[in-house]
């Protein structure tokens, strides 16, 4: 109890500071005939970097921040990462996590308790691109181990969702030097597969939007672990 009683005071802290993100005010513009003034909303580019994605705020939730922005995303659940934080904890040593952080395994223990089913494949990076769902991923960043959710591989491009930079778009030769070769995904019921990880924003430098971003068929999730019930 002496353990866990650290964990649940800073989860208290988190709770009590309040989201880090302000959403930007609609400014007015004046573009009517006569000067007459329309609001329009507005996106920083920090609001656009992290859209779509939970945020980070701890050293040690790197996993709860991922697993927060796949089970929101992907599965239409509205959790904070506090919330993931107090919920993994509840199978976790709190000590070990302390140490090292989440793990894998303590993500699929989660998943299982919401109904979710989660599995690891161990892929080769020419398979990167048969991942039809997102999924989170393993990285390496300078000794430092990192969870990022991987959104879509295309054209030797890797997009992530990076709880601590937002979106990132990165050469899969990049990505695979600090990847540990397995995806870990969260399968089951409810599975929006028109979620927006599946459409990742271009680097704002992008001229255009390239529409190589399909739809993804029922056989195709069945290969990669759904069932046949999952869809109704």
């Amino acid at each position: 109890m002496k353990q866990i009683l650290p964990w649940l005071m800073l989860i208290s802290t988190l709770m009590l500071l309040g989201p880090l993100n302000v959403q930007a005010s609609p400014k007015p513009l004046a573009i009517l005939p006569g000067g007459g003034v329309v609001f329009k909303p507005l996106q920083s580019m920090r609001e656009r970097r992290f859209a779509n994605l939970v945020q980070q705020r701890t050293d040690f939730s790197c996993g709860a921040a991922a697993m927060a922005t796949l089970l929101n995303e992907a599965y239409g659940w509205d959790f904070s990462e506090e919330q993931v934080i107090e919920g993994m904890l509840a199978g976790a040593d709190p000590q070990l996590v302390q140490q090292m952080g989440f793990s894998m395994l303590d993500m699929k223990r989660y998943a299982e308790t919401l109904g979710l089913r989660a599995r690891g494949y161990r892929l080769q990076p020419a398979q990167l691109t048969e991942v039809k769902v997102p999924a989170i991923v393993l990285l390496d960043v300078r000794g430092y181990k990192h969870f990022v959710v991987m959104q879509v591989s295309s054209d030797n491009w890797v997009y992530i969702g990076d709880p601590v930079l937002g979106h990132k778009k990165m050469p899969i030769e990049e990505f695979t030097l600090g990847w540990n070769g397995i995806v870990f995904a969260v399968i089951g019921p409810g599975y929006n597969r028109e979620n927006a990880l599946l459409t990742p924003p271009e680097p704002l430098t992008a001229r255009h939007r390239l529409d190589r971003f399909s739809p993804v068929k029922d056989a195709e999730l069945m290969e990669f672990g759904f069932l046949q019930s999952d869809f109704f």
